[in-house]
Parts: structure tokens; sequence; C-alpha cells
């Protein structure tokens, strides 16, 4: 769904809103990512000695005339530590306004949807690790329309 609103940050001129609706299956433990994992007695452990939580977020992004490259940040989740590092969400919902700065959303044929993380240690440095898949998605030629009242 998308729609061409007054953007009151910018310079008074309409731009794209995009609302997303999307499902994520993701087993962070298993496939390529980065992350080490732990076997201890049948125990699959994700959090070693060193590691707090993790930082996860659905990322978009896509190009336009006036921009190469667009990220937008759409959603984010902390994973604490005995969290289940298997995600199976469904239906879920932007967390965060998807404003173009113009009209780059409209017909826009590759938006890609990217979910990756940071690990957040209880010391050193702060790895920045993104997940082995993603998926692109158009956007639609028109706009939608709300109904006034």
């Amino acid at each position: 769904l998308r729609k061409n609103v007054e953007d009151f940050t910018g310079p008074r001129e309409r731009s794209d809103l995009g609302f997303v609706t999307f499902d994520i299956t993701a087993d962070i433990l298993n496939g390529k990512n980065g992350l080490q994992t732990f076997w201890k007695k049948n125990t699959l452990i994700i959090f070693d000695w060193n590691v707090k939580q993790l930082f996860l977020y659905l990322s978009a992004e896509y190009s336009t005339k006036n921009n190469a490259l667009n990220q937008v940040v759409l959603w984010d989740k902390i994973m604490l530590r005995g969290d289940n590092p298997r995600l199976s969400l469904k239906d879920m919902k932007s967390k965060y306004f998807f404003f173009d700065d113009g009209n780059g959303l409209k017909g826009n044929r590759n938006i890609t949807l990217t979910l990756s993380w940071n690990v957040v240690p209880n010391a050193g440095i702060l790895p920045l690790v993104t997940g082995s898949g993603h998926v692109s998605v158009p956007f639609p030629d028109t706009y939608e329309t709300t109904k006034s009242y």
C-alpha cells in the first residue's frame, strides 16, 4: 500500500509513504550468517560468554532517479539471551514510517528487503551481520486513496 502525502519534515512537497505488511521466517542459528554456534549437552547456544543480545532489523533498499541508494529501516527487534532464535512472524506491519523524499516508491520494481542484525557484546567490537536471504518486491503503479469524512 502506498500513498502520496504531505511531508511536513522537508521542503513542503508531497512524498511517497509506503505501508508494508510482511512475514519473516528465519533461523538465525543455521544458515550462512556468520554467527558462531556452540553445542553443549545437545543444546545449541547462540550466546557465548561475551554476547549480551542481538539487535535484529528489517531494511528496505532501493534506487530512484534522485538517489542511487536509499536505505530505510522498517522494523526491529531485540533478541535477548534465552529467546527463541527461530523467527516465524506473520502479518507484521512496519514499525517505522517508510517515506521516500519524492515519488520514488510509485512503480518501483526493485525494493529489496533484508534482515540483518548486530551482535551486542558485553565488551568489545559491535559486529554487523547480514542474513543470507533477501527478497525484492515491486510497488504498485497507482496511489491508494483514503476516504474523507
